[in-house]
């Protein structure tokens, strides 16, 4: 009796305990919605519907599973003579989060309810939660991810500013986001080579912009640039990021043809001495270090360095042999330069072989493709099985509300993805360019003060990727 009684006193103190409880989560509930922006505030209200919907939703789709197996309850309850329990409809579980592009829901699967399963069931879930597309991808063992996107990323323009402070990790290049708003990262690791395609005005040299300004705080990356279309750096996009470059030419051949050698010779000179020095074969196995920068070398407008001139008068015949010098010396550092640290980043509006030779553009294993006017243009930035990917083709992307967005085949994904590519503005350039001026070096004075130092030793530097 007494304990009948103790129970009785602390039933107010647990209802009063749960009140303030759902009470907290109530607050915080209304301040979250408060302080988010226009599109997560109705995909917060979106993600209720979903919480709500999901198991008549599931079962319609084909989501559940009958078992007919009884519980423990259900057994241990059941009389002998009695009928026999009824079977169970399970139903996986979800977690709802919301964002500002739609819902991100993570799910178990049950038997002969997996990732095939999910997918199949996609539109039906698009059409359900008010989607303009769901993706399903495995999420480790029995789980998957399901994420939905109302306002399609690709035609949100978005913008980068850049925080000036050195990248995490070197071998990430974050591009931008894909059509479903998940962050689109490529690994640097290993990569001798990018070409970046598109016509004019359709972002490429935005995204580069980009690259530069991530990368510029990090005094563990050099770069260099040429840009075809300029005579002069002022005159064109990268006035505001040359003071962060070591080396800089325009639309000189002859200036081009000393840059491309000079970086040659460094790719010599590292090669010689990377096993001495670094106590490795690879760069990228201890990483890039202010010692022995990641060198990046980026080619505007790159058909200029290596058209073909046709002609018997000297000073064409003189063109000629520059552009074709020009085509072997980038091919060296393409092909050789990937594991002393190296990177070639080749732009040009298409990247058939005319614009870039083929024995330089198909030795880079990233290829990215702005928009397109033609098949063919777009064939020869993102290779052939692109034709079999008609909706993600750039030809697509020719609509003013794509500018800024890229196609190209993700590391580990089939097919190929759309990216939208954040805009960075002329003035958050100028910024870091001028904020990170004093981190430019030469690495090939880099290299000389390293191999005079008195304390060297066979040791591998330490890594200093992050």
């Amino acid at each position: 009796m007494r304990f009948g009684n103790s129970v009785l006193e602390c039933v107010p103190d647990a209802l009063l305990a749960v009140a303030v409880l759902a009470g907290v989560w109530l607050v915080w509930t209304v301040v979250r919605y408060v302080r988010a922006d226009r599109g997560t505030r109705v995909s917060m209200r979106q993600a209720v519907r979903v919480r709500w919907g999901w198991v008549r939703l599931a079962r319609m789709a084909g989501l559940t599973v009958t078992d007919k197996t009884p519980g423990l309850l259900a057994q241990i309850t059941a009389q002998k003579d009695g009928p026999a329990p009824a079977p169970r409809v399970l139903t996986p579980k979800i977690k709802v989060k919301p964002d500002r592009f739609g819902v991100i829901v993570r799910a178990r699967t049950l038997p002969q309810v997996g990732v095939e399963e999910y997918q199949k069931s996609a539109r039906f879930l698009a059409d359900a939660w008010r989607c303009t597309r769901v993706s399903v991808l495995p999420d480790g063992p029995g789980r998957v991810v399901i994420r939905g996107v109302r306002s399609d990323p690709l035609t949100t323009p978005t913008t980068h500013r850049p925080s000036g402070l050195p990248p995490m990790d070197l071998t990430r290049w974050e591009l931008g986001i894909d059509e479903y708003a998940a962050k689109a990262c490529v690994s640097l690791a290993n990569v001798p080579g990018v070409t970046v395609a598109g016509v004019p005005g359709a972002g490429k040299t935005s995204g580069v912009n980009k690259f530069v300004c991530d990368f510029a705080p990090s005094p563990s990356v050099q770069i260099a640039g040429a840009d075809g279309k300029v005579s002069r750096a002022s005159e064109g996009d990268y006035a505001d990021l040359v003071k962060r470059m070591f080396a800089f030419c325009g639309d000189d051949l002859d200036e081009a043809n000393a840059l491309f050698k000079r970086l040659v010779e460094l790719r010599k000179r590292r090669s010689a001495t990377i096993r001495d020095v670094l106590g490795v074969k690879n760069m990228w196995h201890v990483g890039p270090s202010p010692e022995w920068p990641l060198t990046v070398l980026i080619i505007d407008e790159a058909h200029t360095y290596f058209r073909e001139y046709k002609g018997s008068d000297p000073a064409t015949k003189r063109l000629a042999a520059l552009t074709a010098e020009n085509a072997r010396l980038v091919e060296d550092l393409v092909k050789k330069g990937r594991s002393v640290g190296i990177l070639v980043i080749l732009i040009s509006q298409k990247t058939t072989g005319d614009a870039i030779p083929t024995f330089i553009r198909d030795v880079c294993p990233i290829g990215l493709s702005f928009a397109q006017k033609t098949v063919e243009a777009a064939v020869a930035a993102l290779g052939d099985d692109i034709r079999n990917w008609p909706d993600a083709s750039p030809v697509t992307l020719q609509d003013p509300a794509y500018v800024g967005v890229a196609v190209m085949a993700m590391q580990g994904r089939p097919g190929y993805t759309r990216i939208r590519t954040p805009y960075v503005s002329d003035a958050d350039a100028a910024r870091v360019a001028e904020a990170t001026s004093h981190l430019t070096a030469e690495p090939d004075l880099c290299l000389d003060a390293l191999l005079a130092s008195p304390g060297r030793t066979t040791a591998p530097l330490p890594s200093l990727a992050k």
